[in-house]
């Protein structure tokens, strides 16, 4: 049976972001303060567009709109897995904090991937 969400709030793929997001703020305060206005700030803007794309996406109605903003955020999700892994050769992180975030990171990935296969095989049909 397929699902209708009131709100992008209720999709897991959301929701699942907005977990990275949370967890990569706590992570991040406890950056070297010089990073403050680089490698921090960077990977928190990169992680909330992730959520926003989602979310702006759900609010968009025409296949081919939600799709670009799904692009979007999966672009954003790559830009924080890049920032993820300076992190690490940092040593800002330890490695099995690192591995822990990148299964989520690939997680959401996945859920992105099923969703623009999905809008992609409907824009076809339409």
């Amino acid at each position: 049976m397929k699902r209708r969400y009131k709100s992008f709030e209720d999709t897991p793929v959301w929701q699942r972001a907005h977990g990275l997001v949370l967890k990569i703020y706590e992570i991040s305060t406890r950056f070297p303060k010089e990073e403050m206005y680089t490698l921090t700030s960077q990977i928190r803007r990169a992680v909330i567009s992730v959520e926003a794309n989602i979310a702006e996406a759900f609010g968009r109605y025409h296949y081919l709109n939600k799709l670009n903003f799904y692009y979007n955020a999966r672009g954003s999700l790559e830009e924080s897995k890049s920032h993820w892994i300076t992190t690490k050769d940092l040593k800002y992180i330890t490695q099995d904090k690192y591995e822990e975030l990148s299964i989520e990171i690939e997680q959401v990935g996945e859920e992105l991937n099923k969703i623009i296969v999905t809008l992609r095989n409907k824009s076809e049909k339409s």
